[in-house]
């Protein structure tokens, strides 16, 4: 652009000079030596404008907006209309004639040649081209110029052109009809930079997908670019242009793969191919296969297919690559899906029957051969085949499922047994995909009888891996549309209810001979009812059988119980997905689950062993998670049914919805032995959505802050404050929480300051924190700088350490999204940025007795922050961290190296800073009795800083060696091994 001064300087723009000079001769100013430097002034007004603006064009990225050359007239008295319209008329005329100059310049010396096509690229970038002037820019090109003589740069500009009017002047190059595509033939013949065949790649799916004429040269423009199939290419060390072989593959395949007018020529090559040694021609020869058939037709296939599935049969038979096999199978699924989708008339052959008729008599015959060499390759095929569309999947599934049924009962071992099993579950498992599209005929029905029989079979077989794939069969049985009765009563869940239900607590029979306890067959047994629970129809079977085993208990222990408990939370999961099927869920299990509860804690008084089996921790604990997953999911009107049930239970021993309603005493549910179950109320009531109302909340919140407060058991007083917490989360915001919470935090104090039951506080205090934590609530600072102070605290502050894991990390059972708690986003950064500094200040200023509770609270925090947030924050509490390393906590030192290994790992020039520090702690760790994965990995830090320590290193971790446990040897001597390797060449 024009900066002032003389107009004679010349400048240079994309390698051309311009002259700047304009000749004003009289009343006409004309182009000034147009024919020689390539710059063009017109006047924009009369005669009489000799000193007055002046617009110079020359080719460059600007070349759209005028320069303005000012002069002492301003705009000559033109006005702003007649201004815009000489304006417009300029650019047209000056573009124009360096077109036609540039034109001109193609046939001078060879020289000049790169020159001329910067200016030509610049031009055809100039919006105001006229018409037919980039037209004729391309045809200069493809006449004067020899692209291929070029070198890379020139002839790249080449490529930039061509891109550059295909986008802006489409139809005016469509006009040109096979011209332009034999042009650019010539163009790209023989090309060999990867940089320019990206380009050109992308030049010709353009003119192949935007419609340009191909003409005759269709075979000419295949030959032009498959002559670089496959991809050959290996990028130099240190590329800056940083072009991979994948990216040149990707290309080539996408210009392969837009057209069927290259049928004919490229499916001839992909054979060929597909029958070579090199393994990489194969994998590309079969993706290209797989991208083609997206496209490509039943006319297109006709003539090659029993070639392709020659040579596809072969590399999954035959083939020693599981990624060759897998590209085989999914371009067999490719073939088989084009075939699908072609549109038959009357007199058409039908290429899918015909197709899939070879498939299967190719493969048919190896499911019967007793040494089952091929079976797995055969079945894999057929999968692939069927796993294409409807009629295939019909078609091949009902000529090979009643075979492997047949097969497997003539098999007598269980290993056999197994294969065959594993192949007829992924034949169900199409079933999924396409059986919905109609049920009647499905293929699978006509064997449902024989079906369910060997599946029911495999359930009780000795073999155990055999049992786990009916389980697997089963439970994709459950869920085809099909297979339950109108009345409602699935087929499969049914049978399998009444196969397994034998196998309860009451009577399992061991048929290990035994090599198999009778509590793991009777687990397994719970696991496959649970498994085909899928159905509302087999859940209202399934479900009472397993209530059955878990009333059940005097001839089961705990560990039979919480397998119940197991497997009804594994249906309750399930059957969150159906609203019918989760409300019958809730409504048969809740009430039935809270009847043997309170059934227990009154015979508990009795001193009965009924009692106290079900009132034990371990089996609340797994109760917990069934109640709750029965709860999650129920509409807000169901759930307010429920709940103005269950809490008159637990406040007023209301039991008369109970299914057993004749208990020998009235329940009194926050004494001793009924304040067990508030983990019972707490699944329930902290599960249910927020917008379900409870009833006598008030009253309730009062009961359970003094029942956390006062009861000296910890598993009671703990349930109580997560479930006061888990309330306290969703309770509307206003000045009855504020009075509650006041309460709540007097009586908080009042337990912290002296007692037998500060523990009791202590949780009720971490509980509560949590939750005002999650929501945001002001009080949460002042919970937390209490917890800060109690630090210091010699008797709770190892407690209140741990807590600030509890106030991080998600809890399983209550306060997460899952049970619709208030949970903002970022709490966790909130809770660093406001608490962290506190605990630095308070860790310098605490005494030597309790420094550790600050470098524990602390690590807490940290292990639970986004690691790219603690990467980023570490750095600045780098010191404290390896301070902590020497403190005897085994949490705090496990903590501690978990934090540090991101920032290993991420930034080790802030840790190589500090490495003599480092593996000097390092080596102090691995002869720490407690230390389990005590020997260091190689430190990440660039090699001279680790160089000196290599000998002292090796020589400390000889002892680790002799360890006693297995894992410390195994860690040692991978350690040892590589800091042996540190600094050799190639590490």
């Amino acid at each position: 652009m024009y900066k002032g001064g003389s107009h004679s300087e010349p400048c240079c723009v994309k390698g051309v000079t311009v002259s700047k000079a304009l000749s004003c001769q009289g009343s006409e100013c004309s182009p000034a030596a147009a024919e020689g430097t390539g710059a063009v002034s017109w006047p924009l007004g009369s005669a009489s404008c000799r000193s007055g603006p002046r617009v110079l064009w020359a080719p460059g990225s600007w070349l759209c907006c005028p320069v303005q050359v000012p002069g002492p007239s301003g705009r000559c008295g033109l006005s702003p209309q007649s201004w815009g319209s000489n304006m417009l008329d300029v650019c047209f005329r000056a573009v124009t004639h360096l077109v036609l100059f540039y034109e001109n310049r193609l046939k001078d010396h060879h020289l000049v040649i790169p020159a001329v096509l910067q200016g030509l690229h610049a031009l055809s970038m100039c919006e105001v081209l006229a018409p037919g002037l980039a037209v004729s820019v391309l045809k200069a090109i493809f006449q004067e110029v020899h692209v291929q003589s070029l070198p890379q740069l020139d002839r790249h500009t080449v490529y930039s052109i061509i891109t550059n009017v295909m986008r802006t002047r489409e139809e005016e190059l469509k006009g040109l009809g096979a011209d332009f595509t034999f042009g650019f033939i010539q163009v790209m013949d023989g090309e060999k930079d990867p940089r320019n065949l990206l380009v050109a790649f992308q030049i010709v799916r353009d003119l192949i997908l935007e419609g340009y004429v191909l003409g005759p040269f269709v075979e000419e423009l295949f030959e032009v670019t498959s002559c670089y199939f496959p991809i050959d290419f290996t990028p130099p060390p240190n590329d800056p242009h940083c072009i991979q072989r994948e990216d040149l593959i990707v290309s080539l395949r996408a210009v392969l793969a837009s057209t069927p007018q290259f049928a004919e020529f490229l499916l001839p090559l992909l054979i060929e191919k597909m029958d070579s040694e090199m393994q990489s021609a194969k994998l590309d020869s079969l993706q290209t296969l797989s991208a083609c058939c997206t496209i490509y037709g039943q006319k297109e296939l006709q003539e090659f297919l029993p070639s392709l599935w020659s040579s596809l049969r072969r590399e999954v038979f035959q083939t020693a690559s599981e990624r060759v096999e897998a590209e085989a199978l999914a371009a067999l699924h490719g073939l088989a899906a084009c075939l699908s989708r072609s549109v038959l008339s009357s007199d058409t052959e039908d290429l899918l029957d015909s197709f899939l008729s070879g498939v299967l008599q190719d493969c048919r015959h190896h499911l019967c051969e007793p040494d089952m060499k091929l079976v797995w390759p055969s079945a894999k095929l057929l999968q692939a085949a069927a796993g294409a569309s409807f009629r295939a999947g019909h078609r091949i599934t009902s000529s090979v499922v009643p075979l492997l049924l047949e097969q497997y009962n003539q098999h007598l071992q269980s290993s056999q047994r197994r294969t065959i099993l594993e192949m007829l579950l992924g034949f169900l498992e199409l079933q999924q995909k396409w059986g919905h599209e109609d049920e009647e005929e499905s293929a699978l029905l006509c064997s449902q009888a024989p079906l369910c029989s060997v599946l029911f079979s495999a359930l009780t077989d000795p073999s155990v891996q055999l049992q786990l794939v009916g389980i697997r069969a089963l439970t994709v049985l459950g869920t085809l549309p099909g297979w339950c009765l109108p009345g409602g009563r699935g087929e499969a869940g049914a049978g399998s209810s009444g196969g397994l239900s034998g196998y309860g607590p009451v009577s399992v029979p061991c048929r290990e001979e035994g090599r198999r306890s009778t509590h793991s067959l009777r687990a397994r047994c719970l696991q496959a009812l649970a498994a085909v629970s899928t159905h509302p129809g087999i859940v209202q079977e399934t479900v009472p059988v397993l209530l059955q085993c878990l009333r059940q208990v005097p001839k089961a222990g705990a560990c039979d119980v919480v397998a119940v408990c197991q497997s009804l939370q594994r249906v309750a999961v399930q059957c969150q997905r159906d609203a019918e099927s989760c409300w019958y869920y809730h409504q048969t299990v809740v009430p039935c689950l809270l009847a043997v509860a309170v059934q227990a804690a009154m015979q508990e008084n009795a001193h009965s062993p009924v009692g106290k089996l079900l009132l034990e921790e371990e089996v609340l604990t797994a109760m917990v998670p069934v109640v709750s997953a029965a709860s999650a999911h129920l509409c807000p009107e169901l759930a307010a049914q429920s709940v103005s049930q269950v809490v008159p239970l637990f406040l007023d021993g209301e039991v008369s919805f109970l299914p057993q309603d004749s208990f020998p005493c009235p329940f009194q549910p926050f004494q001793v032995s009924g304040g067990r179950l508030v983990a019972l109320l707490m699944a329930f009531v902290c599960s249910l959505p927020r917008n379900v109302p409870i009833p006598q909340q008030d009253r309730l919140l009062q009961e359970l802050l003094a029942l956390s407060c006062s009861c000296d058991c910890p598993f009671t007083a703990t349930a109580a404050a997560k479930c006061f917490a888990g309330l306290v989360n969703k309770y509307p915001p206003g000045q009855q929480l504020d009075q509650l919470l006041e309460t709540a935090v007097n009586r908080m104090e009042a337990g912290l300051a002296e007692g037998p039951l500060r523990t009791q506080a202590l949780a009720l205090l971490l509980w509560v924190t949590k939750a005002l934590v999650l929501r945001y609530h002001p009080l949460s600072s002042r919970l937390t700088d209490k917890l800060l102070g109690l630090l210091g605290d010699p008797e709770l502050g190892p407690a209140v350490a741990d807590g600030f894991s509890l106030l991080m990390a998600d809890s399983p059972d209550v306060l997460h999204k899952g049970c619709h708690a208030d949970v903002r986003i970022m709490f966790r950064q909130r809770f660093f940025t406001d608490n962290v500094p506190k605990l630095v200040q308070g860790f310098h200023a605490a005494g030597p007795g309790v420094k550790a509770n600050y470098l524990k609270g602390l690590s807490h925090v940290l292990n639970h922050l986004p690691r790219p947030v603690l990467v980023t924050e570490l750095p600045t509490l780098l010191s404290l961290l390896l301070e902590a390393l020497s403190c005897p906590d085994r949490v705090v030192q496990l903590s501690t190296l978990s934090c540090l290994q991101p920032l290993l790992l991420e930034a080790p020039h802030v840790m190589s800073l500090h490495v003599d520090t480092l593996v000097t702690k390092f080596l102090g760790l691995t002869s720490s009795p407690a230390m389990v994965r005590a020997p260091p990995a190689p430190f990440p830090a660039p090699l001279p800083p680790l160089l000196p320590y290599k000998p002292r290193v090796i020589r400390a971790l000889a002892k680790p060696l002799d360890d006693m446990k297995r894992l410390v040897r195994k860690e040692a001597v991978v350690a040892r091994g590589e800091w042996f390797l540190l600094g050799s060449p190639g590490r």
